[in-house]
């Protein structure tokens, strides 16, 4: 979620930050404070760790962006539809052409319809993949059998945003991927 919608739901006491800790000794302490205890904590951090975190600057005071929040509740499950975009795509494939298998940044590679849609193919989850310039060309507007190519995994809508697991890679966000992966089970519920 957005920063806005973090802070918004953290002052109308409907979240909570979950802040991760690791002492001298290397141990790991999950705490969670409401808006005014993470206020009083960024005071510190400001002071101690600045470069540690992003800031908000108000008139009055800075606060740090929090990683983790957590729903105090909720009365119904999130949106799980996944939007059909290209960034998506790219992120689903992981960046790499469906046909030859080379990893290439985004501006390297395009988006291939499996069946053409001068055949009849639609743009879709199923139907669409990443794919390097040369083999788009090599492809032409034939499907991989037709062309003598093959995919090399079949595409599908994923089940959750893909655009989540690049940023758990990302160092900034590796608290998300400890507190996911351990955490999630030991936080305390109110």
């Amino acid at each position: 979620m957005n920063v806005r919608r973090a802070f918004s739901l953290l002052c109308r006491e409907m979240a909570e930050v979950v802040h991760i800790e690791t002492d001298a000794q290397g141990q790991t302490h999950w705490q969670n404070f409401d808006f005014a205890g993470w206020r009083e904590i960024s005071q510190l951090k400001a002071e101690f760790e600045p470069e540690g975190f992003d800031w908000i600057h108000t008139v009055r005071f800075q606060i740090a962006v929090p990683r983790i929040i957590r729903l105090l509740g909720y009365d119904k499950l999130p949106r799980q539809d996944v939007k059909f975009n290209r960034r998506n795509i790219y992120a689903r494939d992981g960046n790499r052409c469906q046909y030859c298998g080379k990893k290439m940044s985004t501006t390297e590679l395009s988006l291939d319809h499996v069946v053409p849609r001068s055949q009849g193919g639609r743009s879709s989850w199923e139907n669409i993949v990443c794919c390097c310039v040369k083999c788009n060309v090599r492809k032409g507007g034939r499907t991989p059998d037709q062309a003598r190519m093959h995919l090399i995994t079949k595409p599908v809508k994923p089940k959750r945003s893909p655009v989540i697991n690049l940023r758990l890679a990302d160092e900034r966000y590796s608290s998300w991927k400890q507190f996911l992966d351990t955490a999630y089970w030991t936080v305390e519920l109110k």
